[in-house]
């Protein structure tokens, strides 16, 4: 196991100290989609840049770089400020370059740092945002 954090250029947000890591290609819409977190409940962890590390009982914790925290961009308008949580436990990753096309999409998987996390594709739903930080709140049962 490596001390080494991991950089990614991704967006992570937390409820009740419990991260959700946004990953995409520049202009999916990481920010905006924390953003509509944001005002359903859910905490900035970091934007544009997360700090990954083991946190010395088995898993992972995000965070941001110094420069960046508490800032978060929102497209037309800037970087905005926002209450930020310095760091929350990782546990889950939502990949935006894959469109989930399941009802009920299958357990899926992705490793960082040797950890194996619960990997989530994007929803066209409305009411993605919102799933979302229930699943922070409470896992997802199947």
């Amino acid at each position: 196991m490596s001390d080494t954090p991991l950089i990614l250029h991704a967006t992570a947000v937390a409820v009740q100290g419990r991260a959700l890591l946004i990953r995409g290609a520049s202009g999916r819409g990481k920010s905006g989609l924390a953003l509509e977190m944001m005002a359903r409940g859910a905490q900035l962890v970091a934007d544009d840049r997360v700090v990954i590390e083991h946190d010395g009982a088995g898993g992972l914790t995000a965070s941001a770089p110094a420069p960046l925290r508490g800032l978060i961009e929102a497209r037309g308008l800037g970087l905005l400020g926002a209450d930020a949580v310095e760091r929350a436990e990782l546990v889950a990753v939502l990949d935006l370059d894959h469109e989930e096309t399941d009802r009920l999409p299958p357990q899926r998987h992705t490793v960082l740092l040797n950890v194996t996390l619960p990997l989530l594709h994007k929803s066209a739903s409305p009411t993605f945002p919102a799933a979302l930080v229930q699943y922070l709140r409470r896992d997802r049962r199947a």
